[in-house]
């Protein structure tokens, strides 16, 4: 495992901090290392939830490492099965990720979060994509925040360039909630907590069906849901845990989750 990532299993929590000084920047080898590790997170039957932050409180990561583009990594470069930063392009990748920003996100850094479950974000995180200023585009935000934003906000964001405040994106609802600093984690192990109390089966279907959805109206995704081809939605149906569920409201006690 890379040395600029730092591993903590608690319990069923899975914490990554990203540590590369001096900005957490990522390049190409540590993309595909956090990509190998989203891999064996999702793999494991053991771990149900992670949480992805930063080393100190400067920088959450400021993206793309431009020494490595200086060097000669390219914009369509190979960075890992989960896409640049390890687990945005991970559609199989049917547990939580929690990304927990405790400092600037910029670019690649910011996008990063565009494709999170959730996001908790310290006071004084702040959120920018610079590419434009350097003669670049960004790639997952001007995929993802036209679909997540009103489009004059949405372009605000990619064409400016600007900084913007963890209020202002928690106003836009990109960000699940501020804190502050000095209870950043203990409010994301938190939030972790909550998620283990959902049946892990539940959660599965839940961002399957978030995926295979996304292009289809209601109807359609009804349809495609009667089909019975979503193999993570008919798992759960069709679970122990959906009888333990419905079994633990009527003995009015917490359920137990076996996975299956």
């Amino acid at each position: 495992m890379s040395d600029f990532l730092k591993i903590t299993r608690n319990a069923q929590i899975l914490e990554i901090v990203l540590d590369r000084p001096k900005a957490n920047a990522i390049d190409g080898p540590l993309s595909r290392e956090m990509g190998r590790l989203f891999a064996e997170f999702r793999d494991d039957p053991a771990l149900r939830v992670a949480i992805l932050t930063g080393a100190g409180e400067k920088f959450f990561s400021a993206g793309w490492d431009l020494n490595a583009v200086a060097g000669g990594e390219e914009y369509l470069d190979d960075f890992g099965e989960g896409g640049f930063g390890g687990f945005p392009e991970m559609t199989n990748l049917l547990k939580p990720v929690i990304c927990a920003v405790n400092g600037l996100a910029v670019g690649a850094g910011f996008e990063m979060l565009l494709r999170a479950d959730l996001v908790i974000a310290a006071e004084h995180a702040q959120f920018m994509l610079p590419e434009v200023r350097i003669g670049m585009a960004p790639d997952v935000g001007t995929f993802m925040l036209p679909k997540l934003l009103p489009r004059q906000k949405a372009l605000e964001i990619l064409m400016t360039g600007r900084r913007f405040g963890a209020a202002e994106l928690a106003a836009l609802g990109l960000i699940n909630e501020v804190v502050p600093a000095d209870q950043l984690m203990e409010r994301a192990r938190a939030l972790a907590g909550d998620l283990l109390r959902a049946a892990p089966l539940s959660l599965a279907a839940i961002k399957e069906a978030v995926h295979l959805t996304e292009k289809l109206s209601f109807e359609e995704s009804y349809a495609a849901l009667r089909s019975r081809t979503w193999p993570a939605f008919m798992k759960m149906l069709e679970s122990a845990d959906a009888q333990e569920g419905a079994k633990a409201f009527v003995e009015k006690r917490e359920p137990v989750w076996k996975g299956r």
